[in-house]
């Protein structure tokens, strides 16, 4: 196939960035779009010129970092799949990719494609975890019996890879779905319950100190989730927001 690539360049976090226009050709439909990112870069270096920067890792769909705006949509025209998982049989010969980093004031640009997701993290820290004492012998998990759908439900939110597509999607830039997930993994369970009140404020208290919007109610963000987190997620979350407020 023969493409062109219209693709964000952005020297750093304070340069002034510009799509750029490169031609591609002899991709072919089994490559993954980050396999083709690679051949743009190989071709870019012979000719002496910087390769496009891209986050990436694991390319498998497990760490989410491959996290591109591909013609307007986070990791592209597929369903429930992230872009190292996307394949060039999704276009057509002659197609024009527009590529850029994921939009949102909470992810600045890095360089490029990338952008810095540490928001997420922060976010995590603020009580995305369960206080375990450690010392002495092990706790069987399997000492404290934990009905099947909420196992299961707890499983699903777990599955959140933190790639950011659900701030991506949403007009408003909520992550929501993301802080969602992870309050609602542990409030799931009763090891997580412990530390529920404390744990729904302090995650929210952070998603809004990082800058992200509200909630749009639109549903974009569980449709461009790669791993099919559920808007019932929020919805739990808010619940639980809602019991700690009044508990406080």
């Amino acid at each position: 196939m023969k493409l062109t690539l219209k693709i964000w360049r952005q020297q750093n976090a304070q340069a002034k960035g510009s799509m750029k226009t490169y031609a591609i050709d002899g991709v072919d439909g089994d490559m993954s779009f980050l396999e083709m990112l690679d051949v743009l870069n190989d071709q870019l270096i012979e000719k002496g010129e910087d390769p496009v920067v891209f986050d990436h890792d694991c390319r498998e769909g497990i760490c989410g970092s491959c996290s591109l705006q591909i013609n307007g949509e986070p990791h592209g025209p597929d369903r429930l799949v992230t872009t190292c998982q996307l394949h060039m049989r999704k276009f057509n010969d002659g197609d024009t990719i527009v590529i850029e980093p994921f939009r949102a004031k909470s992810f600045p640009v890095i360089k490029d494609l990338m952008v810095d997701r540490s928001a997420f993290d922060r976010i995590q820290q603020a009580g995305g975890y369960i206080s375990v004492n450690t010392s002495g012998n092990t706790i069987d998990a399997n000492t404290i019996p934990i009905a099947k759908d909420a196992a299961d439900e707890s499983f699903n939110a777990a599955t959140c890879i933190g790639c950011g597509a659900c701030v991506a999607a949403c007009k408003n830039a909520s992550a929501m779905l993301f802080t969602s997930a992870k309050v609602s993994q542990f409030a799931l369970l009763p090891q997580g319950r412990i530390e529920a009140t404390r744990r729904v404020l302090n995650m929210v208290e952070q998603m809004d100190k990082e800058g992200f919007g509200n909630c749009t109610n639109t549903g974009a963000c569980e449709v461009e989730c790669p791993k099919g987190i559920s808007l019932e997620n929020i919805a739990r979350m808010n619940r639980e927001y809602l019991f700690a407020s009044l508990k406080g």
